[in-house]
């Protein structure tokens, strides 16, 4: 995998940000890049202190053939995430499903006229819930492993784009894609997940750092993305990077959806766009 620009540089030293260090690295630390962006000046550590900095910092660089099991892991793990999250957190955000819900457990009492059923009844509709969630998305992440995941089509990723891995101690910790779009001179950030296990230390936002810079060196309008997240750490995150939310979809239809009335009935999924206008076109 390569990216469009033989002068770029696509390894970036990063020892977190201030209010997101990394366990054991100075609080005082710098993202160095090939740009020289988003720095900030720390005073000289100690020889200790270097030992333990040089052994705690993440690096982001390219995908290599060899990062594939743990990509494909990572990238697993974080789509898995969305079952319950979709099933169960989802429903706060969505009224219109509620009140649904809330007319069918009224009919099972007028139709059954039994409160054991009808008391039951919002537990069969989470139960629903669950299982549409799981099959829908383990649909597209079976779609996903046969596109633009899949273990071929990692070193087909086409001009303008690139595919990053953060790297701790030796082991990949996260996943960041960036896909050029000619049509509009934008760049997509696309498939960003980190390890759960490393969460909290700044490497997502890193890794989207990343991307920014990789579309200011190659002289992109503006980096776009789409999201179907529900916790709210997700949309943040975009938030503090420069992103803004410019339109949300309800009941997104994802790759692998079969739209039938039982899995509209159980399965809805919101879709935020967020861009981040670099310069004007």
């Amino acid at each position: 995998m390569h990216c469009s620009s033989p002068k770029m540089v696509c390894e970036t030293k990063i020892v977190a940000d201030e209010h997101e260090a990394i366990a054991g690295t100075k609080k005082d630390s710098i993202i160095v890049s090939s740009a020289q962006m988003w720095t900030s000046s720390s005073p000289s550590p100690s020889a200790l202190e270097s030992k333990v900095e040089k052994r705690d910092q993440v690096f982001i660089r390219e995908f290599e053939r060899s990062d594939h099991e743990e990509v494909r892991r990572i990238f697993n793990e974080g789509i898995m995430e969305r079952i319950p999250n979709s099933a169960f957190r989802g429903l706060k955000q969505q009224t219109r499903t509620q009140f649904i819900y809330a007319l069918l457990t009224v009919m099972c009492y007028f139709m059954t006229k039994s409160f054991t059923l009808t008391f039951c009844a919002p537990f069969i509709l989470m139960g629903a819930r669950y299982y549409y969630s799981r099959k829908v998305i383990l649909n597209y992440l079976d779609c996903a492993l046969h596109t633009d995941m899949s273990k071929d089509l990692f070193v087909l990723i086409p001009t303008g784009s690139c595919f990053w891995v953060a790297v701790l101690q030796g082991q990949v910790v996260g996943i960041v894609a960036a896909q050029g779009r000619e049509d509009d001179n934008t760049l997509e950030l696309r498939r960003m997940s980190v390890d759960s296990r490393f969460r909290g230390k700044g490497i997502a936002k890193a890794l989207g750092r990343r991307v920014l810079e990789f579309a200011m060196l190659n002289n992109y309008s503006a980096v776009v993305l789409g999201t179907t997240a529900v916790k709210m750490a997700a949309h943040k995150l975009y938030e503090s990077l420069g992103f803004r939310r410019v339109g949300d979809t309800e009941d997104y239809t994802l790759p692998g959806m079969t739209r039938s009335l039982l899995e509209r009935l159980f399965f809805q999924i919101r879709y935020s766009r967020y861009r981040l206008q670099l310069h004007e076109e």
